[in-house]
């Protein structure tokens, strides 16, 4: 199998990193064949901080899903996060130049560019450039402007920026772990491809990812990504108050978590016991698990606070029809979704891969949303072929046509 008929999607976590691999089968469907997983302690919130320590779990994760699949990696789509991450709408217009008014391929690339054209600072880069909505002559409403005749074209877009340097820390990663990247993606975006219908999209729709020490939000409205933003809090902030209050180390705290960990009190039975080890040759105490989830509540009551006070000043609650979709590695902790209804008021649900083939059971988790996404993303959209540590605006432009399929 050539490494072309194949994509790789790498997540590169605070607290874990996830590498997904994937190839077409015979009748041209996407199966996912490798799974590998590898502990992170070189990034902190979403950000790389140690070179060395996060090149070799990229390492470690990858290895772990060639020997699952049977393949060998040389390139890999690589999500992105961190509270550098943020999102703006913007909005671009052009004379339509075609024959006879008919709106060209050459009418849209440079209406997008139009929309493009805003300031920011130098230390910062364009990820994604997402048309939204076209407007011909003042009729709004158009999804696809190419061949339709008009005299004004207009494009609303949501674009999706980061730190230069941030990037350029994650590229440097995983090519001298050995692996070329073909293009990097916000993570929440990828993940939307693989928890989201088209049904919740076109409804208004929010997607939580709940990371080890990040927590992406991503909005989709009409169709389309409308907002985004990251947190700079996670899974980890959970995990350390465990380990605060019941006096044990952080392993101990985080397997309490996973094993006894709720978010949401009134899903607690009185009286469940969890034993708590001690410290430095102390012996174990007995704790309820009651108590675990009087830790964990407050804390992602906070995670979820912070999010709608984000929401409430765009006022978009109002348009989400759709609900709210939970994933990533927190939405396995459970009363999370309870939670998340009482605090937003709205319907919930845990978001997690599909079936593509493969092992199914080893990657249908919330936890690998965004390593499957990155294949999905990279599959509906077409490969990328430009690396990533090269200039990046062509490879923005090149894909425009295939947002427009795609998402609308």
């Amino acid at each position: 199998m050539a490494a072309d008929d194949m994509i790789v999607g790498l997540d590169i976590g605070t607290s874990k990193i996830t590498a997904a691999i994937a190839e077409y089968d015979d009748n041209d469907e996407l199966e996912i064949i490798g799974i590998g997983t590898a502990p992170s302690s070189g990034l902190r919130r979403g950000v790389v901080i140690n070179i060395e320590a996060t090149l070799r779990s990229v390492v470690d994760a990858i290895e772990a899903a060639e020997q699952m699949a049977g393949r060998e990696v040389k390139r890999v789509v690589s999500g992105i996060a961190g509270s550098h991450i943020e999102g703006l709408n913007s909005r671009g217009v052009v004379a339509v130049t075609g024959k006879g008014r008919e709106i060209t391929g050459g009418d849209v690339d440079r209406v997008i560019e139009a929309a493009k054209a805003v300031s920011i600072p130098m230390d910062r880069e364009i990820l994604h450039v997402i048309p939204r909505d076209y407007v011909i002559d003042e009729q709004g409403g158009i999804k696809n402007p190419l061949d339709m005749i008009g005299v004004r074209l207009e494009v609303e877009v949501h674009m999706i920026t980061g730190s230069v340097t941030a990037a350029q820390n994650l590229v440097k990663c995983v090519n001298r772990a050995g692996f070329e990247i073909q293009q990097v993606v916000f993570s929440s975006l990828a993940a939307a491809e693989a928890v989201l219908s088209q049904d919740e999209k076109d409804l208004g729709v929010i997607v939580i990812d709940i990371g080890g020490g990040t927590t992406n939000v991503l909005v989709y409205r009409d169709g389309a990504p409308y907002h985004s933003f990251v947190l700079p809090v996670g899974g980890a902030q959970v995990t350390g108050d465990l380990s605060i209050m019941l006096k044990t180390s952080t392993e101990s705290a985080e397997k309490i978590k996973r094993e006894a960990g709720c978010a949401y009190e009134p899903l607690v039975e009185d009286g469940e016991p969890v034993i708590v080890p001690g410290v430095g040759g102390r012996p174990p105490i007995q704790a309820s698990r009651g108590q675990v989830c009087q830790v964990i509540q407050p804390r992602m009551t906070e995670i979820f606070r912070m999010v709608r006070e984000r929401l409430d000043k765009q006022r978009l609650l109002d348009r989400i029809a759709g609900g709210l979709v939970l994933t990533g590695g927190g939405a396995n902790l459970p009363g999370v979704v309870e939670l998340g209804q009482d605090m937003f008021n709205l319907g919930g649900r845990i978001g997690q891969p599909g079936r593509y083939g493969g092992l199914a059971d080893r990657y249908q988790n919330p936890e690998f949303a965004t390593a499957v996404g990155l294949v999905l993303f990279t599959h509906r959209l077409g490969h990328v072929s430009a690396p990533a540590n090269k200039e990046r605006g062509s490879g923005v432009m090149n894909g425009l046509r295939r947002w427009m399929k795609h998402f609308f």
